[in-house]
């Protein structure tokens, strides 16, 4: 048996997963596997034969990190789902929120790797620029979306309400003198990395990237090129495979990388690969953000309408609301028949990012794996799933490929 190095759980992440590296003689790892090792919470399942207002309530449950991506992504499957068109001040506000919430992820996730990367003579410099850009950030989201953590305001239809004349300019008033903030925010962080000592080729993959969107999403996703894979069919390993808690999502077959670094190459010209270019693009990715919370902010009308009455019996087709979150792209997927949600899925950005993180370790020393894996911020919580195909005996599927 090769010898290996098993990381359990990994750290300064959330939720728990386990990294387990085949190395060589000199510690250099030939293969590395990662895989969730959170129990499943059946959320998907939580939302069956309810009122299709319910879903966006319990998925942002999903997780406290990134509640505010998974809230957006189920009320636009449901929006989708229902036929409906919200109004342009409902997408404006979702905008806003978004982006607002990817600054504030991305300062978090400085904060969990400032350990990594940040010298100690800086690094209460780190904590306090952290938590400077978290306390505007998410002001901006409590304001409209009701709630930082898990928002009450966004609705299926659009959003609870508009914002007031008056709170519009404050927030506008509040971003601008922000922006001095984040980017010294951003040139501080990226100058930590540049100096951390990080291997230039560290973590670098050459897998296809998944981003549908620069800052925010879409409604389309092509079930056409889209399967799942069972961890029993994907890892080498027979107990790594009973052991893992999420399917392994694959486009035209194959594994993908998505978030900061994928939309950042995809949408505006990023060229580098590999930890230091996540970090950097996560990084440079938070002005972007900036940029798309402003312009959504200066064009709300606070005087038209936020929300929309619907037909709640639904339209028996599928409703996709596919959403840009912080660690990438989230697709969740609804249909509702006769006013109850009959289907619900959701393939969240770790999930993608499994299957790709283990490889990424691969050709280092094994002590540089933690830092692969933190690049991509998992979030392991929201990557648990299992596919129970009989509703009867509850048995999970034991074949090779499994189609939604």
């Amino acid at each position: 048996m090769k010898d290996r190095v098993v990381i359990s759980p990994t750290t300064r992440q959330e939720g728990h997963a386990e990294l387990v590296m085949e190395v060589d003689d000199e510690g250099i790892v030939t293969k590395g596997m990662y895989f969730s090792i959170t129990p499943v919470r059946g959320l998907e399942k939580m939302v069956l034969n309810k009122a299709p207002e319910t879903a966006p309530v319990l998925c942002q449950r999903i997780c406290g990190v990134c509640p505010i991506p998974h809230t957006l992504a189920s009320a636009e499957a449901m929006d989708m789902a229902l036929g409906i068109e919200i109004p342009k001040a409902g997408k404006l506000l979702r905008k806003a929120v978004a982006a607002a919430h990817g600054i504030n992820s991305a300062a978090i996730h400085h904060f969990l790797v400032a350990p990594d990367v940040v010298p100690d003579d800086k690094f209460a410099t780190a904590v306090d620029s952290v938590s400077a850009v978290r306390k505007t950030v998410q002001y901006v989201v409590d304001m409209i979306a009701g709630e930082g953590i898990h928002p009450s305001d966004i609705r299926v239809g659009g959003m609870a309400r508009n914002i007031t004349p008056f709170t519009k300019e404050r927030l506008v008033e509040r971003m601008t003198a922000f922006k001095p903030q984040l980017e010294e925010h951003v040139e501080f962080i990226k100058n930590c990395v540049a100096e951390a000592g990080l291997p230039a080729d560290l973590g670098v993959v050459n897998q296809p990237l998944l981003a549908t969107d620069a800052t925010y999403g879409t409604n389309e996703f092509d079930m056409d090129i889209f399967s799942e894979v069972l961890p029993e069919a994907w890892y080498d390993d027979p107990e790594i495979g009973k052991r893992g808690c999420s399917v392994i999502p694959l486009l035209n077959g194959e594994n993908v990388e998505t978030g900061p670094r994928a939309r950042m190459e995809k949408f505006a010209g990023f060229k580098d690969k590999g930890v230091v270019a996540q970090h950097v693009a996560r990084a440079d990715e938070m002005l972007k953000n900036y940029e798309a919370c402003v312009e959504a902010l200066d064009a709300i009308d606070p005087s038209a309408p936020a929300n929309v009455s619907y037909d709640k019996r639904g339209t028996g087709e599928l409703g996709f609301g596919v959403i840009e979150g912080p660690r990438g792209t989230d697709v969740h997927m609804a249909k509702v028949v006769e006013g109850k949600t009959q289907f619900y899925s959701a393939i969240v950005p770790t999930t993608w990012n499994i299957p790709t993180m283990g490889p990424a370790t691969e050709g280092f020393h094994h002590e540089f794996g933690p830092h692969v894996i933190r690049a991509y911020d998992p979030c392991l919580s929201c990557a648990t799933h299992v596919m129970v195909v009989d509703d009867e005996d509850k048995s999970i599927l034991k074949n090779e490929m499994v189609r939604i």
